[in-house]
């Protein structure tokens, strides 16, 4: 004879644990990968500091000295993800 199953078992238990765990991961990779306008990325001051390991600071200085292009809305600053690859590849330095 078949056992039953109910909600209480462990291993019910332990599969809706799971699926909590993907769709949570799921939520994050589309949150962290969505595109604003045109297939854009638009990325904050921290948001570009936090990957370049910059300083906003330093951020700042690179907008104000004409290095970084960067969108201002209101008191808001954005960055195009696009400008920012364009703009590491044009100042890459070969290994000898």
């Amino acid at each position: 004879m078949g056992t039953i199953i109910t909600k209480s078992d462990k291993e019910v238990l332990h599969f809706f644990d799971e699926m909590k765990r993907v769709s949570d991961l799921i939520d994050h990779l589309l949150a962290d990968n969505r595109h604003l306008l045109d297939g854009e990325n638009y990325l904050t001051d921290t948001e570009l500091a936090g990957k370049l390991k910059l300083s906003k600071r330093t951020l700042l200085d690179y907008r104000s000295s004409g290095i970084l292009p960067y969108y201002q809305i209101g008191g808001k600053i954005l960055y195009r993800e696009s400008d920012i690859v364009q703009l590491l590849e044009k100042n890459r330095k070969e290994a000898f």
